[in-house]
């Protein structure tokens, strides 16, 4: 008899230890999710979620990310022919710049939505339309302010067609001698000069076209620079 007690209250606390365990881990996840919840709003100015922004806004939000990340994956960018150190700090400040006042016009624009009826009385149109205006040339604003990214993203993408071809112009150049001469040792004196004279044309034509793509991106990053988002 004194054998079945043992047992039971051995099988209580095995029952209890693991109702304990239970109890533990639920709550350590439920301290875990709070402590994340409380950092979440305590950094809610650090970070900005999809529902923070409507659709347009989410539209254009994306297409200045993916200006920036065209621009940052770029060879010409790795290679440091443009100014990667200027890229790496200024365009993800941009970007985040763009998507902070992309969210207060959300907010703003879906205030203003709930504040001015759908149907206005008439002659008091214009005495709404300043409000409107004012989140129109917002808009405005920061849409240019994408599409000056876009222009840059465009100028580097060019550029990096440009590079691809030059490096390969370039392995060839290094074999230029050996074309040289299988032209001059199979082909007709006047002709084989011509031959010669283009090899050395064409090449000097890509790099000119290399180094003015270069200088395109550039400038089109020294025109979204020159007025940064702060």
């Amino acid at each position: 008899m004194v054998a079945g007690v043992e047992y039971f209250f051995v099988a209580s606390m095995g029952v209890g230890l693991i109702v304990l365990i239970r109890w533990m881990a639920m709550d350590s996840t439920y301290r875990s999710t709070k402590r994340r919840l409380r950092l979440a709003r305590e950094h809610a100015n650090q970070y900005i979620l999809p529902e923070d922004l409507d659709y347009p806004c989410q539209q254009l939000l994306r297409r200045a990310q993916n200006a920036v990340e065209a621009i940052m994956a770029s060879a010409v960018h790795k290679a440091g022919l443009i100014d990667s150190i200027e890229n790496q700090v200024s365009l993800p400040e941009e970007v985040w710049q763009i998507a902070t006042r992309l969210r207060k016009l959300s907010s703003m624009h879906a205030e203003q939505g709930k504040i001015i009826p759908r149907e206005l009385p008439k002659g008091m149109e214009d005495a709404f339309k300043p409000y409107t205006s004012a989140l129109d040339a917002a808009w405005t604003s920061l849409s240019q302010r994408v599409r000056h990214l876009e222009k840059y993203a465009k100028q580097v993408l060019k550029a990096d067609k440009v590079y691809h071809a030059h490096t390969r112009l370039e392995k060839l150049a290094a074999k230029t001698p050996e074309y040289q001469q299988l032209i001059a040792e199979t082909v007709r004196d006047e002709l084989a000069h011509e031959r010669i004279r283009e090899l050395s044309d064409q090449a000097a034509h890509v790099r000119k076209l290399f180094e003015e793509s270069i200088l395109q991106a550039r400038q089109a990053a020294g025109e979204l620079l020159r007025s940064p988002l702060t």
